[in-house]
């Protein structure tokens, strides 16, 4: 998060997208390891599968909220664009995007966490 927030500053808004996407994917590994969700190790190494486990071990279970499940593809999506489309993120959806990721790995943090969450990291 802290990579995302230095890049944003400097107005380099695709690498922001970039940090502040792979702090939300880490934070979802890390959640579905936390909570022993029974996903196959495979499935976990691909972002469109471990978005997917994400969304069917976490959000859809409730123990996540369905506006975090969405932010994280959402995320994945500008993210993209970022690195592979040739175009430059608007500025505005990388604020957007590093404020979610604060919000996501917070979230998780405080979720699956707890007790090594002292509420103001990142």
């Amino acid at each position: 998060m802290a990579s995302a927030k230095l890049l944003l500053d400097a107005g380099d808004v695709d690498g922001a997208c970039n940090r502040a996407y792979y702090a939300m994917f880490d934070a979802a590994r890390a959640a579905l390891l936390v909570s022993d969700a029974p996903i196959q190790t495979e499935v976990a190494r691909t972002h469109s599968g471990l978005i997917s486990a994400f969304s069917m071990h976490l959000v859809k279970t409730g123990r996540v909220p369905v506006e975090l499940g969405r932010g994280l593809n959402k995320a994945e999506e500008i993210r993209l664009v970022a690195d592979y489309k040739g175009d430059s993120v608007d500025p505005e959806q990388a604020v957007w995007v590093v404020q979610q990721a604060k919000a996501f790995v917070h979230a998780m943090q405080a979720e699956f966490m707890p007790a090594a969450w002292d509420g103001d990291a990142g």
